[in-house]
């Protein structure tokens, strides 16, 4: 593993313990966005120093880990070292308590963007994907007279949400068993980029979805990433399988069968909101010359120094 921080933090991660290289990995046949089998390798390295291969899609510019961790590996990951790792990266204590405060506030920016699409409405029920420790659905459950289910892969902060007196289901969307029920709203608060099948659960989404409901998801936006911090590596880590881009994500929305009605870039300039509709699937990939664009971009970011 990697070093070059120069102020402990390799020292951190590598007291964890957590060996990426021994864990169980599956190799990715095909792009998850568009189907293709053409791939690029961006970088070789994550953010905590890990070596883990990023490559992107020729066709449609979808940014992923390959290999990846399996659903199994990443269930232990989340449960039990993932807060660690990110708290030795940061270099404080980021747990199921600690978050709170900086969820609170975020479920009010949240709420504030989403007013105008639930007020008076009359939705019941809110579903929120990677809900962590429930502080979100509460808040959002309570200004907009919601009741709210927590789906988390993580035991510790579905217990803060079973505290809320909210309804927890732990473990990962992908395996998770809704049966037929179908939700007004559903939340994925800074989790897409976390799901082992964008694809796959945003078209579940759509089924669990009643037809005049609403989807929220927000994502770490990759370019921003990169050109933030002038590096891919930086971008990278082994919690998000996926990295995805303004396109890319529209392209997924639109797939599944969601029309976008609002967009808004975070006040910290990384992280991109979509307030969605259901609506009839359609397969609009990023352009071809958008896609150049983007490699493009990273070849410059890779050979130059930042300006």
């Amino acid at each position: 593993m990697a070093t070059g921080d120069g102020g402990g933090r390799a020292e951190r991660i590598a007291k964890l313990g957590f060996d990426y290289a021994e864990q169980p990995k599956c190799a990715v046949a095909h792009c998850n966005l568009c189907g293709g089998s053409a791939f690029t390798v961006l970088t070789h390295l994550d953010r905590y120093g890990y070596e883990a291969t990023a490559v992107g899609c020729q066709v449609c510019g979808l940014v992923f880990l390959d290999p990846v961790m399996t659903p199994e590996a990443y269930g232990r990951f989340y449960a039990e070292t993932y807060r660690p790792l990110v708290s030795a990266h940061h270099g404080r204590v980021i747990n199921a308590r600690t978050i709170q405060e900086e969820q609170r506030a975020y479920a009010v920016e949240r709420g504030d963007l989403l007013a105008p699409y639930l007020t008076g409405r009359g939705y019941r029920a809110l579903l929120d994907i990677g809900g962590s420790t429930g502080v979100v659905a509460h808040a959002l459950s309570q200004r907009f007279g919601l009741s709210a289910t927590v789906v988390d892969p993580a035991p510790l902060e579905t217990a803060e949400a079973n505290e809320l007196g909210i309804e927890t289901i732990e473990g990962l969307i992908e395996a998770v068993n809704l049966g037929d029920r179908r939700f007004d709203v559903v939340l994925l608060c800074q989790t897409v980029d976390h799901l082992l099948d964008i694809g796959g659960t945003l078209r579940r989404v759509r089924e669990l979805m009643a037809s005049t409901g609403l989807l929220f998801v927000d994502i770490v936006d990759f370019r921003a990433a990169y050109l933030r911090n002038w590096a891919i590596e930086a971008a990278v880590k082994i919690d998000h399988p996926y990295y995805l881009t303004e396109s890319t994500m529209v392209a997924y929305l639109r797939q599944a069968g969601f029309d976008v009605v609002r967009t808004d870039f975070a006040a910290d300039h990384l992280h991109v909101s979509y307030v969605a509709r259901p609506s009839h699937p359609a397969s609009v990939p990023p352009a071809a010359d958008e896609v150049r664009a983007l490699w493009r971009e990273i070849r410059f970011v890779q050979n130059t120094s930042r300006p």
